[in-house]
């Protein structure tokens, strides 16, 4: 049976024609990636002879997704295999950037400087058991694993439909997986699919440095940004005691947030990492000596299972205590100098209260009008929106400063789990089994993915009270970002991820294990997707 990716030689090479394909994010490459992967897929017999099972979806900035559909005539059980083909960018190559896409080159680039690396580094570019390059590991080994298991399962005519998808941004907003959402579940209801489970390409992200364990991960972790809009009073820098800095009150609360243990959770005895500050810094336009009287931060909250309403109250409360805290000591020095304070309190708003103070106060027409030009702009991205429209309703109505106002700034990625599902239990139990009988590989169950994936877009089961939270709190909610919760609660199969083991994501030294991603991992697949599309309900 003649095969174009199923040996481990040609799955190699195909890998390697998918990283040469520059995809960085916001590209050109971006764009174009999908039609280069539609017409490489359309040389297989099964879609030339079935080229509607092969299609490219819109998403946005003229950017789209794309899925193949292996379906056999008398299966309605149905693996969806999801991966994302961008890629974060190659300024850490320096001046081999050129050679970042190109694996072979890079590696007889780096053997040259190889003095320049750690000694982990030199010890995998001498083994000889590493390929190196940008995107290899991160995704486009998980790509082309799912498009040979696509070949394979069309030649060998396996009992089970195959469903790949395969989206842009998922470096930065996810849109790929949110704008693809709608379409999973169009194609569900058009050729009568019965969604099994959803098996992510994501490849084994390590614990702590230089953790060698192979992982399989039964859900992804969840992320969220809170963030916050600190409004102070300005005055001249001659005469500081006249205003208040912005400065000053953002530090309250980013000691607060920084490393704070209330964010944490616990769950199957793993927990999530601390929340750190993403950015902060004043919103002055250019200098002057009139003082900084706003400053944006936004915090990084990983989660397992809290809301986004959850995540808001506790960032409320914390909000409260930190402008208690600082205008405490504000009339404290006040009182040591003998100074009638000018401020009694500094008020703490979710985005949700101003927009409703805002729209009492001038209309509802008047706010749409001013907020819209911010919220069509091109040159600003969706976090630069969320602070220009919390910046504009509060320039509006100073009254409420000092203030600070909270607020989500986008991306936000639901943790999603299924550590419990019967199913997954018994997929786990099969793939560590076959793993350790054929190849003498440990693979260790992960509750939760650590490096966040577009799985959070599925199996959603979360009560409707806290997404209205989010949509309520994120000023650029609506057209330029939005989550499809409602049809994320329709896809109810469960998650799993299983990808290859590979070093360094997102540094310059990315690295795939070559056995592990062109023997190892695609054999265990096939055997998991055959094992599941020849069960028993």
């Amino acid at each position: 049976m003649e095969t174009l990716w199923g040996t481990p030689e040609r799955l190699r090479e195909l890998t390697e024609l998918l990283v040469g394909w520059d995809s960085q994010g916001l590209t050109e490459g971006e764009v174009t990636f999908p039609d280069k992967l539609k017409n490489k897929l359309l040389e297989l017999g099964y879609f030339q002879q079935n080229p509607e099972y092969l299609a490219l979806g819109e998403v946005n900035w003229e950017r789209r997704y794309l899925t193949a559909l292996y379906k056999h005539e008398k299966a309605s059980r149905t693996v969806v295999l999801l991966s994302h083909f961008d890629t974060v960018a190659v300024h850490e190559y320096g001046d081999l950037a050129p050679l970042a896409y190109q694996p072979a080159q890079l590696e007889q680039a780096f053997q040259k400087i190889k003095d320049e690396f750690k000694p982990d580094v030199q010890k995998d570019l001498a083994s000889g058991e590493y390929i190196f390059g940008r995107g290899i590991m991160d995704m486009k080994s998980g790509l082309a694993i799912h498009m040979a298991l696509i070949e394979r399962a069309s030649l060998e005519q396996w009992p089970v439909n195959l469903l790949l998808m395969s989206v842009p941004d998922e470096e930065v907003n996810s849109a790929g997986m949110r704008y693809g959402v709608s379409k999973l579940l169009d194609l569900e209801r058009q050729h009568g699919l019965n969604y099994t489970l959803f098996l992510n390409g994501e490849p084994v992200f390590a614990k702590s440095p230089g953790d060698l364990s192979h992982y399989i991960y039964t859900g992804s972790i969840g992320k969220i940004m809170p963030s916050a809009l600190f409004f102070g009073k300005e005055t001249h820098a001659g005469e500081p005691l006249a205003g208040m800095t912005s400065s000053y009150i953002s530090t309250y609360l980013t000691r607060k947030m920084e490393w704070n243990p209330a964010f944490s959770e616990t769950v199957f005895g793993e927990e999530s990492p601390f929340p750190v500050t993403l950015t902060q810094g004043d919103m002055k336009a250019e200098y002057s000596v009139q003082t900084p009287y706003r400053t944006k931060a936004m915090y990084n909250v990983f989660t397992m299972e809290r809301s986004a309403q959850q995540v808001m109250d506790i960032f409320e409360s914390l909000a409260n205590e930190s402008a208690m805290e600082c205008i405490n000591d504000y009339h404290a020095f006040c009182k040591r100098i003998g100074m009638e304070p000018h401020f009694d309190e500094i008020r703490v708003l979710r985005f949700e209260q101003l927009m409703d103070y805002a729209k009492e106060k001038f209309g509802i027409d008047y706010i749409n009008e001013l907020i819209h030009d911010t919220m069509m702009s091109p040159e600003r991205d969706v976090r630069d929106k969320s602070f220009h429209i919390a910046d504009l309703l509060l320039l509006n109505c100073q009254e409420l400063s000092p203030s600070i106002v909270l607020l989500f700034a986008p991306p936000y990625y639901p943790a999603v789990n299924s550590s419990t599902d019967p199913l997954i239990e018994e997929c786990v139990a099969y793939v560590t089994q076959q793993a350790r009988e054929r190849f003498e590989l440990e693979l260790e169950q992960v509750h939760f993915f650590n490096g966040i994936s577009d799985l959070s877009y599925v199996n959603y089961d979360v009560n409707s009270q806290g997404w209205i939270s989010y949509e309520k709190n994120t000023p650029v909610y609506g057209d330029p970002y939005s989550i499809p919760f409602q049809a994320m609660q329709q896809l109810q199969a469960p998650v799993l991820n299983i990808g290859p083991f590979g070093k360094d994501p997102h540094k310059r030294t990315e690295r795939l294990h070559i056995k592990n991603a062109f023997e190892e991992i695609p054999e265990l697949l096939a055997g998991l997707i055959l094992h599941i599309g020849e069960r028993e309900d």
